[in-house]
């Protein structure tokens, strides 16, 4: 609305404007035949001139322009200057183009206006009042005297506030007030909207507007809704205000009304929002929303929720009665924070936070605060993170809280905290000012790192108890790595390495047999936490030597021009003494045993349940290997012949090489030291992409090389005996298909510069799609599908097979550039059952949107009708139509 205002300009500005026309012959026509090509084009400076006074002239602080593509009339006798056919003047940031204008010295007067094209019938050359950066005013005329301060136009259209205002006639007066009768203000671009919201008529301030009678007006038709009076604040900053809600009917809660809030505008770098949802029947769902975002220093968002509600998955909930002790609502809380700081901010120092925490019973009781996400009511875990981070130099610092929480078994794992202080790579021996190549003792590296961890892992209903305090594990680990990389006999390259490691224990245990030993029953073993420091160290040398091995076959005829397979096998040797002797301490018997019956002591590390490991029990000097694969087909390009390469990039140009075979690894190893079972599992995994990434394949297994007994334990016999090769013992296969139309098509990527093009308003925009992507949707895309495969099979001893056996897809398809339609499902194929799927109908009615979202079947099947303005400030204009699963109970 204030360009209303900014319509009627200033008078300094229209005053200089007229007196800088008056200068020219009066009478005088300029024809098009009379000047150059381009238009009539007079630039006035403000200098002294018999037509005018030396005071007016004088206070000209900028040149006065005006052009005209037909003709320029001066009136000598009426004092009146005519301009015709895209009449243009500015002056300053003001400019003002009309078919027609005419400037009336004489009664301080100009008016402007368009013509009637007699071909088309339409109206065009419509004067465009613009000032600065601020989005043009359009009329069908406009009049203003710049003496009394007066003006009026016809047909005024103009942006403002996020949407677009018409009035029939416009009025100002000698005190900046404008007067309107007949205005419609719309989201919709339209010359004829498609609704609007129309006021009779209305007063606009320089702070508020005044509206007499407004109803809202849809297709030309006029509806109910309306007040006899409005009262609006202009403001050019958000504003805070209440939030009107929406409702709806629940056949178990009653009725509800959603989202009544209140909106705070704290300052331009926070805000408060707060919504609450209540039914009739007493179930009500809050939220408290904080927003912050300062320019180079950081944004995020604190967002608390707490519900009172009566769970509808009750199976006696019909039996329950308002009032009595059966009938017991469930509170619930949510919390969640995102933060980031901006690079620039302190450059060296990072910090960020994601958290999402709450009661495990929140997002089933509130159907995930009220958006029937089933991706948010089927959550079963919540993570959360806090970290911080500092570069010092050689050092590195980072440190963080986190939080696991498993709904379904409703155990939580915190660690408060941990953090890890590394050192960069040195290289104690290479000089600074070396010249020529390293010697090789000068690639010796030395590395140190420090890990540091406060955890604990209980149920969320003992979380806020006395005695967790007690449970929290303590610990840190020193790790000191000295290495060396060098190539040897040129095709292989060695690497030596000796590491350190060291723990730091707050508490140890003691275990101890309890009770008497007999021929039926054993006693009972008590594990005692013995608080206090203690520590415990390993220490380990490896060496490994690997090289690449090519081999290529080369084709004559045809488009394939080569098949090329490179081997990288690479063998290493890994020692460390057996930290169980008694001589390191670190093990100890179960106390208890009679000597009697000494084949019935157990061995029990003092570190065991800790925040780390102790050191591994049992001597190791094995061989390892390994061995990868990858294979690569040349083919030659469609059109391209080797005679039109000339040069090497074009020679490249004119060859695609397609992987075969991207990866495909075995690993193992050998441990000379073990007494039996020598031979580790064999580990075999590939992965491969076919159709330039949209589709990848990756698959997983390990090998067990020895026979089970009968009670699944590994024996030492192989099970080539029996004729096999190996026990399959886990298995796990994915695969995974991206597909959209545009990804057959040739584009050309113009993103780049369509972002270094965008003006701020644009990259805001830009911006608040890409926070929320599921709330906008892509009518660009024809169609999209994402589908992925998992197998998963696992069988470690004699108990039964574990096997996995799933798919899931989604996707959308825009039937017309109006029309799209999303889906999400799946199927397993174990139990049999489909994963419930939502179907989602999006149709764009230009200035609104309609959608339609449907659940079948499951717990929460519902379907859903939104019938809603697009832009955000009419947001609360909708119609809605939601069948939930709690009314499906009756």
């Amino acid at each position: 609305m204030k360009l209303i205002k900014s319509f009627f300009l200033s008078n300094f500005w229209i005053y200089v404007l007229s007196v800088g026309l008056a200068i020219g012959a009066r009478g005088q026509v300029l024809r098009p035949s009379n000047v150059k090509k381009g238009g009539v084009n007079s630039a006035i400076q403000g200098t002294k001139s018999d037509t005018v006074s030396h005071q007016s002239v004088s206070t000209m602080e900028s040149k006065v322009k005006y052009t005209a593509e037909d003709s320029i009339r001066f009136d000598r006798i009426h004092n009146v200057v005519y301009l015709y056919g895209k009449a243009r003047i500015t002056y300053d940031d003001v400019e003002l183009d009309a078919d027609y204008i005419r400037l009336d010295q004489k009664n301080e007067q100009i008016f402007a206006k368009g013509y009637q094209d007699t071909v088309t019938n339409r109206y065009r050359g419509r004067p465009i009042l613009k000032q600065g950066n601020e989005p043009p005013f359009t009329t069908d005329s406009l009049v203003f005297n710049f003496k009394t301060k007066k003006g009026k136009s016809y047909g005024t259209f103009t942006s403002v506030e996020q949407g677009y205002l018409q009035a029939k006639e416009f009025k100002k007066n000698e005190f900046g007030e404008g007067f309107f009768k007949n205005g419609i203000y719309s989201t919709c671009n339209l010359a004829h909207p498609h609704f609007g919201i129309h006021m009779t008529k209305g007063i606009v301030g320089e702070k508020q507007i005044v509206s007499g009678p407004f109803y809202m007006n849809i297709e030309d038709v006029p509806t109910p809704l309306g007040l006899p009076f409005g009262f609006f604040p202009k403001t050019n900053r958000r504003a805070s205000g209440i939030l009107f809600p929406s409702y709806t009917d629940d056949a178990t809660r009653g009725f509800m009304i959603k989202d009544l809030g209140y909106y705070l505008n704290i300052s331009d770098y926070w805000d408060l929002k707060v919504i609450t949802s209540f039914y009739t029947k007493g179930t009500f769902i809050s939220n408290a929303e904080v927003r912050y975002d300062k320019r180079y220093r950081h944004y995020g968002n604190i967002r608390l929720g707490y519900s009172w509600t009566y769970p509808d998955n009750d199976s006696d909930i019909r039996k329950r009665v308002e009032g009595t002790p059966g009938y017991l609502p469930q509170k619930d809380f949510k919390i969640t924070w995102t933060h980031t700081q901006r690079d620039e901010a302190n450059p060296g120092t990072r910090f960020s936070a994601s958290v999402d925490v709450g009661s495990s019973s929140y997002n089933q009781n509130t159907a995930a605060g009220g958006s029937y996400d089933m991706s948010q009511i089927t959550k079963n875990t919540l993570a959360s993170s806090i970290s911080y981070g500092k570069n010092m130099g050689l050092f590195n610092f980072t440190a963080s809280l986190g939080h696991n929480q498993d709904i379904k078994s409703r155990t939580i794992s915190l660690q408060l905290p941990q953090f890890n202080l590394g050192m960069n790579t040195i290289y104690p021996f290479d000089k600074k000012s070396r010249s020529g190549d390293q010697k090789w003792y000068q690639k010796i590296s030395l590395g140190y790192s420090t890990d540091g961890t406060n955890s604990i892992n209980t149920y969320d209903s003992l979380l806020f108890k006395p005695q967790t305090l007690k449970m929290f594990k303590t610990g840190i680990q020193h790790n000191i790595p000295v290495k060396l990389s060098m190539n040897v006999f040129k095709f292989f390259t060695f690497s030596p390495s000796i590491q350190y490691n060291e723990t730091w224990y707050t508490q140890t245990v003691y275990k101890r047999y309890v009770g008497a030993f007999s021929a039926t029953d054993n006693p009972k073993t008590v594990t005692d936490t013995i608080p206090g420091f203690d520590r415990a160290y390993s220490y380990s040398f490896s060496t490994g030597l690997s090289t690449k091995l090519y081999g290529q076959v080369n084709f004559k005829k045809g488009r394939v021009v080569a098949l090329r397979h490179v081997a990288t096998p690479a063998i290493s040797f890994n020692y460390n003494p057996d930290f169980g002797d008694d001589r390191y301490g670190f093990y100890r018997n179960v106390e208890g045993v009679p000597d009697a019956q000494s084949q019935l002591r157990q061995r029990y590390s003092r570190f065991e349940n800790g925040p780390y490991s102790g050191p591994s029990q049992g001597k190791v000097a094995s061989i390892g290997f390994s061995l990868d694969n990858n294979i690569e087909m040349k083919k030659k390009a469609k059109g391209k012949q080797d005679s039109t390469a000339t040069s090497t990039s074009s020679k490249a140009s004119a060859f695609n090489k397609i992987p075969i075979l991207q990866s495909l690894i075995f690993s193992g190893n050998y441990n000379f030291a073990a007494d039996s079972l020598q031979l580790s599992t064999i580990n075999v995994s590939a992965r491969n992409s076919f159709f330039k990434q949209k589709v990848n394949l990756n698959v997983s297994g390990v090998f067990d090389p020895y026979q089970s007994d009968a009670n699944g334990n590994r024996i030492n016999q192989f099970t080539l005996a029996d004729g096999k090769l190996a026990r399959l013992t886990s298995l796990n296969v994915s695969f995974d298909l991206n597909l959209n139309s545009s990804a057959f098509k040739k584009v050309v990527d113009k993103s780049k510069s369509n972002l270094q093009n965008m003006n701020p308003l644009q990259s805001e925009q830009l911006a608040r799609i890409n926070r929320d992507l599921n709330a906008f949707v892509d009518f660009n895309v024809p169609w999209n599908l994402t589908a992925r495969y998992n197998l998963q099979y696992s069988k470690p001893g004699i108990t039964p097979s574990i096997l996995t056996h799933s798919v899931n897809f989604n996707g959308d398809v825009s039937v017309t550039p109006k029309w799209k339609i999303g889906f999400n499902s799946g199927f397993d194929f174990i139990n049999h059952v489909p994963v419930p799927p939502t179907f989602t109908i999006y149709r764009d009615l230009h200035c609104w949107d309609l959608s339609f979202s449907w659940i079948p079947q499951g717990p929460y099947r519902s379907y859903n009708i939104d019938l809603k303005v697009k832009a955000s400030v009419l947001q609360d204009l909708k119609l809605s139509k939601r069948r939930n699963y709690s009314s499906n109970i009756f």
